[in-house]
């Protein structure tokens, strides 16, 4: 039979109370006594529940990692970032893949709840949640990180890229280097996109050019690279790539890369005849032909600030707060420098 506390009780001379205390270090014990609870616990080769222990302290040193996507490279690098942090804060993390199904996110949240984790981070959270006051209530419960998606009127904790300075600075270098006709592609459903949707339109009125916003699905996952391609050869038949349109600019690395594949196959050179930058800096992006400029988004950077954040709130409580993290363009093969 299991060694119960109660066994441990009885080998020291003690109440389980006094074990109790021992092995939760939650109340000061006389050091002889503590000695002898501790030799009893070796001596039987005690091992306390684990659950138990959770139930007492009010804490199962876990956290919860919600994500639209692993295929996403982004992501998979954001995790390693907040993984890696709670590893070294000795807490396991459970993780949930929502597909950027905003009914998918919410039964995440809510099973993580149910499993009494101490945080949950929340990557690229699906905007109607957001917006709908989901989250409000639910940090009255358990404090909840955001990585991306900020809204301004939202009073949440986000620890965010600065997408717009690094979005803009990849446009004004492809207006700098002599293309005006741009065509943008986007996902369907993300705050980020929204938001680099908007600042390129401003941007292209500005410079006094066409719009050519181009949705393609599965926005965040590894089938964005076939459907973006499949997309920029439809696109092809309707505008000449190179002369009508001389550039592109994409929401994420993987969208930029099957515009790659997609000029590949139309013949199209990168960049002689058409530039194509990224978003993210994904390790895929050194592995494409050409390689593929874009912007960095420091994503570990990004996961181990989140998880910083979450941690500072699981032991000081929750209030709500922004960090900013900087970008940066990286430029490299596949657009003019």
């Amino acid at each position: 039979m299991a060694v119960t506390i109660n066994d441990v009780a009885k080998e020291a001379g003690v109440s389980i109370t006094t074990v109790s205390r021992v092995i939760n270090g939650n109340y000061p014990v006389k050091q002889e006594t503590r000695q002898r609870v501790e030799e009893a616990i070796k001596k039987l080769n005690f091992q306390p529940n684990p659950i138990a222990r959770s139930l007492v302290s009010r804490k199962t040193n876990s956290i919860g990692i919600v994500v639209p996507s692993i295929t996403n490279m982004y992501f998979t690098e954001v995790v390693d970032g907040i993984e890696k942090y709670a590893r070294n804060n000795s807490y396991d993390i459970f993780l949930n893949i929502t597909n950027g199904d905003a009914k998918a996110e919410i039964n995440a949240v809510n099973k993580f709840i149910e499993r009494y984790v101490d945080g949950i981070i929340v990557v690229d959270p699906q905007t109607e949640n957001i917006l709908s006051g989901f989250y409000n209530e639910i940090v009255n419960t358990v404090p909840v990180v955001f990585v991306n998606g900020y809204h301004q009127e939202i009073d949440l904790s986000f620890v965010i890229s600065n997408e717009e300075n690094g979005f803009k600075n990849a446009l004004k270098h492809l207006n700098k280097t002599g293309h005006k006709n741009i065509i943008f592609v986007r996902g369907e459903s993300s705050y980020s996109y929204d938001l680099k949707e908007n600042i390129y339109r401003k941007f292209i009125k500005n410079i006094g050019s066409i719009e050519y916003v181009l949705t393609v699905n599965a926005g965040n996952s590894i089938e964005v690279v076939e459907n973006t391609k499949k997309s920029i050869i439809n696109v092809s038949r309707d505008i000449k790539l190179g002369e009508d349109f001389t550039a592109l600019i994409a929401c994420n690395d993987l969208m930029a890369t099957g515009a790659l594949n997609a000029c590949l196959e139309l013949g199209i050179k990168v960049p002689d005849e058409f530039s194509i930058i990224g978003f993210d800096n994904i390790i895929l992006s050194q592995m494409t032909t050409p390689k593929l400029s874009t912007v960095d988004q420091n994503m570990k950077k990004l996961g181990e600030k989140s998880a910083e954040m979450l941690f500072n709130y699981i032991e000081s409580g929750y209030e709500a707060d922004k960090v900013l993290i900087n970008t940066k363009l990286i430029l490299r093969e596949s657009c003019r420098i």
